[in-house]
C-alpha cells in the first residue's frame, strides 16, 4: 500500500503493459474503490462494471478504443440510468468512481487509463452492443483499461502544479 499522496502525485496514464496477468483481487479492489465514490443524491450510485479478459471482446473493442486492443483487463463503467436519482448527472456520478478506479490501481502497483466513451453516442452505442447493453437504460461512460505497467510506462511523479491557474474569490 502507498501513502495516499503518494498515490496522487504518482498516477498517470499508462497505455503500455506487460503481459502478466492482472489478479482477480486487484479487479475487485479496483470495483470496490469505484464504489466507494460519492453518489448524486440518496446513495442512488448509477454506476454497473463489465470486466473483460477475454482477447476477442477486447480486440472487438480496440476497433472502436485502440488502447483496449492490448490491454489485459477492461472494466467497463456503465450508468444505470434508472438508477439515478438525477437522470441528468450521471456522468459527475461515474466520473467520482472512475477516479477513485485509476487510483486504486496505482495503489496496488497498476497501470491504468480512462478511454472515455461518454458524450460520444456512435461510440456509446456500440460499446453498449459488445457488452451486451440496453442503450437507453444503460449509458456506457467509459473504459479503464488495468495491467502491470510496461518497461517505461511506470507511475512517476510529474509535477503537473500551476499557480497561474488559480484564481481566489474572482477569476
Amino acid at each position: 500500500m502507498m501513502d495516499f499522496e503518494d498515490v496522487i502525485k504518482t498516477r498517470r496514464s499508462v497505455r503500455v503493459y506487460d503481459d502478466k496477468e492482472v489478479e482477480d483481487e486487484k479487479i475487485e479492489k479496483i470495483i470496490r474503490a469505484g464504489m466507494q465514490a460519492p453518489g448524486s443524491r440518496l446513495n442512488a450510485e448509477p454506476w454497473e462494471f463489465v470486466v473483460i479478459k477475454d482477447r476477442d471482446t477486447l480486440e472487438r473493442i480496440g476497433e472502436i478504443k485502440p488502447r483496449v486492443k492490448n490491454a489485459p483487463v477492461a472494466i467497463v463503467v456503465l450508468a444505470n440510468i434508472e438508477r439515478a436519482f438525477y437522470k441528468t448527472v450521471w456522468q459527475q456520478d461515474c466520473g467520482a468512481a472512475a477516479e477513485n478506479m485509476l487510483l486504486e490501481a496505482v495503489n496496488l502497483g497498476l497501470g491504468a487509463l480512462w478511454n472515455g466513451v461518454a458524450t460520444f453516442e456512435d461510440i456509446e452505442a456500440s460499446i453498449a452492443e459488445i457488452v451486451g447493453v440496453d442503450n437507453e437504460t444503460i449509458k456506457p461512460y467509459c473504459i479503464i483499461t488495468v495491467g502491470y505497467p510496461g518497461k517505461g510506462q511506470e507511475n512517476k511523479f510529474m509535477d503537473k502544479f500551476d499557480e497561474s491557474r488559480i484564481h481566489y474569490e474572482k477569476y
